[in-house]
């Protein structure tokens, strides 16, 4: 099934804040996060549908993180490897937005909206009262809103006519060729 979730909608608002930048350093073999943490990248590898990058995670709950970041999709699909005791029952996290290609450094700009993605199962909206806030709030113009709103329906739908598998969908949508998403261990 398809589904928009039902923390989508919650009683409380969100907290309003901006988008989330954040860089990917191909020559310093870096990813700084949102927050501004530098972390060190394992691999990356630039391809024409966009750039794959896997790296060691100090979080809590996962220990190693893989992104594919497709800007033609306006998506970065991820891969949390998570720790035993944070196993989750879903397979890919999706998050909208811009992705911009530079000489050595991406650009990603985070819509807000993410999707959760269950391969053979479903297919998850999460967010959408942030995304909301934000353009209410003139933190995300209407033109930007916009193209997250139809990036995502558009994800969904492909996803969903996939058969819920996103490798399906982002290998059957573009004719020089997607990614082919491994799980590491």
């Amino acid at each position: 099934s398809s589904a928009v979730g039902s923390s989508t909608m919650s009683e409380e608002r969100p907290h309003i804040h901006r988008p989330k930048v954040e860089t990917f350093d191909i020559a310093a073999r870096t990813n700084v996060d949102p927050k501004g943490f530098v972390r060190p990248v394992e691999h990356y590898r630039e391809e024409p549908w966009g750039l794959y990058m896997a790296r060691h995670a100090d979080h809590p709950r996962f220990h190693y993180l893989e992104s594919w970041i497709i800007p033609e999709l306006g998506i970065r699909a991820s891969i949390l490897h998570f720790t035993p005791e944070h196993i989750r029952d879903w397979d890919f996290y999706v998050d909208i937005g811009d992705f911009i290609r530079g000489d050595q450094v991406w650009t990603s700009e985070d819509h807000y909206l993410d999707l959760i993605v269950q391969t053979g199962r479903s297919v998850e909206l999460l967010d959408v009262d942030e995304l909301l806030e934000a353009n209410t709030a003139g933190i995300l113009d209407p033109k930007t809103s916009e193209r997250a709103m139809l990036n995502a329906a558009r994800a969904i739908e492909g996803i969903a006519a996939h058969g819920h598998d996103l490798d399906a969908f982002v290998n059957g949508s573009d004719p020089f060729g997607k990614p082919e998403f491994v799980h590491r261990s």
